[in-house]
Order: C-alpha cells, then structure tokens, then sequence
C-alpha cells in the first residue's frame, strides 16, 4: 500500500514538474512576455504578419495582404512598396515612451474616440497578433496617442531613433496605398516593345525578340527601312529602361481627362511579355508655359518645354509622370542603327 502511495506522489510530481517546463519554455520563447498585455504593441517578426486591417473613423478600410512577395491592397492593386516599407517598419518598431500623466488620459480618450485608427494585425493563418487604436500627436508632434483595443489605459508611443507623428504611417488612404508603376518588367522576359509617334511617323518603330537577338522594324507599313548597320546593345540597353518607370501621382479623378484622352497623344507605347500579356501606355504632353532651351547653345527653342505628361493605362489608371524619368523609352527608330546617332 505505501509503494503504491509513493508512486502516486512520484507520477504527480513527474506531471507537476513537466507543466512547469513547458510553461516556463513556452513563455521563453516571447521576449515581450513580461510586458502587461496592455503595453504590448510591436511585433518584432513582421515575416509573420499575413494582412494588416485599418479602419478610420469615417468608415473608410484598409485592407493590405501578403501575396507571395508582394502586398495587396484592397484585394485588387499592388502596395506601393515605400509606403509599405515604412508601416511594418512602425508595427516592428512601436514603443511606448510613456505613459501620460492622469489627467491628460480624458483628452486622450477622447481623441482616440474620434480620430482613433483601428489597427489590426494578423499573422498567415488569420490569427490576431496585436489590435490597437492610433490617434493624434503631443503638442511636439514626438509622440503619438495609442491604446490597446479591451483596456482603458492610453500611452503616448514613439519609434525610437525617429521624430515625427507615428500616425502618418497608418493613414494613408486610396490610391496612396497603391504601387504607381507604369512599366516595373524584367528586361529578359520582354517579348515585344511598339512605340508609335502618331505626328512622327517615320520615328515609330517595333523592337522583337529574335533567337538569341532582338528585330528592330518601322512601326508603319510605309515607312522605309533602315540599311544601316544595327547598333550592338542597343536594343537590350533600352529595354533595360522598362525596368522602373514610376509616375508622379494618380489622377483618375482629373476632371479634363476624358477629353484629354480625345486627343492625339505624343506617343503609344505597348509592352508584351512571354506570357502575351500586353499593356499599352498612352502620352499626352503637358505644354510648359515658358518656351524650351537648347542645352547646347543656350538658345530659347521657342517652342514650350514638355515637364510632364498624362498617361492612360490600359488597366483604366490615369496617371501624371514626368519626362525626365520616362525620357529613356521615347526613342526613334534610327536610334538603334550606327547612322541614327550623330
């Protein structure tokens, strides 16, 4: 009877004793375990995160989700990557840097109330890793109001290393989540490139791929071809330029733009890849109101300088993009033969 009472007490203290372990590894593993629950707002491993909810107050969402290596926004459009970059690095990265004296928190709640961001944050099997409300700023704008969603105690948060209002990574709206990418191709998947100058035709021409090279022929049927000799590089050093063409700012909403869009554009530019997909770039140009200058001699043109043009996207995007950025892909037909460059 008495072994079989001490081995009772031995399975108990065995079981008591394995609790313990795994309490204590388990709990381990969080660095931020000691934190109260209701000081707890970064999440240090932003691999983990799979969507990001924002809520504001005047019922407009965000909804950002990881894709492979890409984020989402909305379920339709592709995140623009620095206003990403810069809201994971605030979820990694929030801290408190303190918490307010007490009679500062009614004015805290409630502004929370009403300017409060819902911040919800999951990880890839929709698991809710931290969910909390970002407000206004201190007086300094060097801290932010957040509160945990469930506790009633708000603190006053920061990044540390960075001045600013933490809340400017959290609200962005529309479009300014959106990636503004004009062309964003990889050069060797590039199966074929047309640009067509509508006011310059014998300049318009279409570039393919060609075995192991590239084809470079007039756009039009009637323009003659040129005999020169082909420039070597030439045209895998302009397809290179296909690589990163962003556009200054969305403007869908332009009121002029659908007679703007009536017009003869400057230039067509349509790109397909291996998998035929196909995008096609309208230009318009946008007249400067003093006249160009010749960067060689100094002397006015006496024409107006192009800053700027309107593009029409084939996925239906309006967009404003600027010359010097997009320069690089109006090239002319005689630019990729040993006579065109003089």
């Amino acid at each position: 009877m008495r072994k079989r009472k001490w081995f009772l007490l031995a399975v108990v203290f065995l079981l008591l004793g394995g609790f313990s372990g795994w309490y204590l590894l388990s709990n381990s593993a969080d660095p931020y375990a000691s934190l109260k629950e209701e000081r707890r707002f970064a999440v240090p491993d932003t691999s983990r995160i799979g969507k990001i909810f924002l809520a504001h107050r005047d019922n407009e969402t965000v909804l950002l989700e990881r894709k492979g290596t890409q984020w989402i926004y909305n379920g339709n459009w592709k995140v623009r990557p620095g206003a990403m970059e810069n809201l994971l690095d605030a979820v990694r990265r929030i801290e408190i840097k303190y918490q307010p004296a007490q009679a500062a928190v009614p004015n805290m709640v409630r502004d929370l109330g009403s300017e409060g961001i819902k911040v919800e944050i999951y990880d890839k099997r929709n698991r809710p890793l931290a969910v909390y409300y970002v407000g206004g700023s201190t007086p300094d704008e060097r801290g932010t109001f957040v509160i945990r969603e469930g506790y009633n105690q708000p603190y006053v948060a920061h990044l540390p290393g960075w001045e600013g209002n933490l809340r400017f990574r959290y609200s962005l709206k529309g479009q300014d989540w959106r990636d503004r990418s004009v062309f964003a191709e990889d050069p060797d998947r590039i199966k074929e490139v047309s640009v067509e100058y509508p006011k310059q035709r014998s300049q318009s021409f279409r570039l393919e791929k060609s075995g192991s090279g590239y084809r470079v022929t007039p756009f039009y049927p009637g323009t003659p071809e040129i005999q020169a000799p082909y420039r070597p590089g030439a045209a895998e050093a302009y397809l290179v330029g296909f690589e990163n063409l962003v556009a200054e700012a969305f403007e869908n909403e332009y009121s002029f733009r659908d007679s703007i869009e009536q017009m003869i554009p400057f230039a067509v530019v349509t790109v397909k890849d291996k998998d035929d997909q196909v995008k096609t770039v309208k230009f318009y140009p946008i007249l400067s109101a003093s006249p160009a200058t010749d960067p060689k001699s100094g002397m006015l043109s006496g024409s107006a300088a192009v800053e700027r043009y309107f593009a029409s996207l084939s996925t239906g995007d309006f967009m404003l993009v600027q010359n010097r950025v997009f320069k690089k892909i109006f090239w002319a037909y005689p630019f990729f033969f040993e006579a065109g460059i003089q």
